[in-house]
């Protein structure tokens, strides 16, 4: 394991630290861009599109990765980050939803799932070994139909927004959404929209994310959107 002379120590005075927490923060940093996480609310819907591939460095491990969950009907949480992390926090999340709706017979609306989001995450941060998951969390509240989406990361911090993004995309394609987005767009809008953003992150990126999974939040449920993402797109 490497050495770190401690501070006013000689130098034969040395403090060891494991190789894991000096290769952990870059490894994971890595990971966490190299998947792309995208939301866009409208006039009546959530549209949330995640990269269906499941990266470790520069391997390919899964070309059809699914990064969501629906935690009920009108509610759906995606996902990005440390592989194990993202998928025992996202199911410990769901799986506390649905007993939620089991035992009250209702629905958590997006927002108190959101918050109860938040809650796990902070708990974890203060813990021995947290959580390094972002998430994207979005749905359409079952009485007043109004769209919603909820932007998270793995230091517990929570915004509701219009629309948002994780990992490289977040560089590429916010201005984009800044430019093209108001709150009145229809599904098909929203999904233009999103082709443009996945547009530029082929134009941009050298990366090979496989596609990507496109679902919609209505006040009729979770559908899944076939999208077209096979087209060669030319550099500017």
């Amino acid at each position: 394991m490497p050495l770190r002379r401690s501070a006013g120590s000689s130098n034969r005075e040395l403090l060891a630290i494991p190789r894991e927490q000096t290769c952990y923060s870059i490894t994971t940093l890595q990971n966490i861009k190299m998947e792309v996480l995208l939301g866009i609310t409208g006039k009546d819907f959530t549209l949330i599109a995640a990269s269906k591939a499941a990266m470790r460095g520069a391997t390919i491990l899964k070309a059809s990765d699914d990064k969501t969950r629906s935690l009920n009907k009108h509610t759906l949480l995606a996902f990005s980050g440390e592989a194990g992390d993202t998928i025992q926090f996202t199911e410990y999340i769901q799986a506390n939803a649905q007993l939620y709706s089991m035992r009250n017979e209702s629905d958590l609306s997006p927002s108190a799932l959101a918050h109860f989001v938040r809650g796990e995450l902070a708990s974890s941060l203060r813990s021995r070994k947290p959580y390094n998951v972002n998430l994207l969390l979005g749905g359409v509240d079952p009485i007043t139909h109004k769209p919603s989406l909820y932007w998270l990361d793995y230091l517990a911090a929570l915004a509701p927004v219009p629309y948002a993004a994780h990992g490289y995309a977040q560089y590429y394609c916010l201005s984009i959404l800044d430019k093209h987005h108001h709150p009145d767009i229809t599904l098909g809008q929203g999904i233009k929209i999103l082709t443009m953003c996945t547009d530029e992150l082929k134009r941009r990126l050298p990366i090979d994310f496989k596609g990507m999974t496109v679902k919609a939040v209505t006040k009729d449920g979770i559908v899944d959107i076939e999208f077209d993402d096979d087209k060669v797109v030319k550099a500017a």
